[in-house]
């Protein structure tokens, strides 16, 4: 099974009853009345990928031009592969003020964990994708500046 897409590479997101227009095409049984046709929605590769960069970017705070996106197939569910930097604290901040890190959402681990979670929750909601697979690379970290108190 495979990541539903037309001819032309478009991905097609799941109806309101969990399957795609290719479910119309499927011969009815004569007992069985006819299903009105309920149309698809395609959402482009490129646009796929804009969303789950934005979605990435609120998530881990940093610029969505910094996401980098792979769209692949997970037994039939969208695969997301996400390139990303984090952004943190400076380290100096965290030396003097252990209790930042907690401020801040945890651990990097534990934030880029989280982030895996909200990435698949908030890309399904906004495409009505299934998303199966979500791997995170980090792939730097965007310091905050701190800043000097006048």
């Amino acid at each position: 099974m495979s990541v539903p897409t037309d001819s032309t590479g478009w991905f097609l997101a799941a109806d309101a009853h969990g399957g795609t227009d290719r479910d119309a095409r499927e011969p009815v049984a004569p007992a069985v009345a006819p299903r009105a046709s309920r149309g698809r929605t395609r959402i482009a590769p490129r646009a796929l990928r804009q969303i789950v960069s934005r979605v990435t970017a609120e998530s881990l705070g940093v610029n969505p031009n910094q996401v980098g996106v792979d769209l692949g197939d997970d037994h039939g569910m969208l695969a997301l592969t996400i390139s990303t930097p984090i952004r943190v604290v400076a380290l100096s901040r965290v030396t003097r003020e252990p209790a930042v890190i907690a401020r801040t959402g945890g651990t990097i681990l534990a934030r880029s964990a989280t982030s895996q979670t909200e990435i698949r929750r908030r890309v399904g909601e906004l495409t009505g994708a299934d998303i199966g697979r979500v791997t995170v690379h980090l792939t730097g970290v965007d310091v905050i500046p701190e800043r000097r108190v006048r």
